[in-house]
């Protein structure tokens, strides 16, 4: 029973700080506040909360899990997509990938209709302190993809992917 105690105080320790830290009255650590986040619209996203090698992720107003990951060196928006086979970029030069009407060379059928991607390999993909190397991905077609999806191309990596409640925890 202890033995479990530890583990779950350990996994959830950033958690389990900010609520006392809530509960007590005190201002809110220097991590969570920089872990705030807002969007080029001004709303406010989920930002990682980082402990360790783990990250968790809050549900945004549409129950989405959005968040601000690296891709190649380049800090992109992105939606966790549990129901995405890969990553799907929409805009990969923001990645430093450059792609030609060729590349799009594999048909995907997808929420929005069956769409051309062209495939791609990603050297790095990094959300708070998980990174992940030469992850299989998709560039879609301009107009496909509203925004970048974080798919099971790089999830299927990690050595955890829990949902409870509105919390998505991410763990390498």
């Amino acid at each position: 029973m202890a033995g479990c105690a530890t583990v779950f105080s350990i996994v959830y320790f950033a958690e389990i700080r900010e609520t006392a830290r809530s509960a007590l009255g005190l201002p809110k650590s220097a991590v969570s506040q920089q872990n705030a986040s807002q969007s080029s619209d001004g709303r406010h996203r989920a930002a990682p909360a980082v402990s360790g090698r783990t990250v968790a992720l809050q549900a945004g107003p549409h129950g989405h899990y959005l968040a601000n990951a690296e891709i190649n060196g380049q800090r992109i928006e992105v939606m966790v997509d549990t129901g995405a086979s890969q990553v799907a970029l929409t805009f990969a030069s923001r990645a430093g990938i450059h792609v030609r009407d060729r590349d799009y060379n594999q048909l995907v059928r997808t929420a929005n209709g069956i769409g051309r991607v062209a495939p791609v390999t990603l050297d790095r993909v990094s959300i708070g302190d998980i990174t992940v190397r030469n992850v299989p991905a998709s560039v879609s077609e301009r107009g496909m993809l509203g925004t970048t999806l974080l798919g099971m191309s790089l999830l299927k990596r990690l050595s955890r992917v829990d949902m409870r409640g509105e919390t998505l925890i991410l763990q390498e």
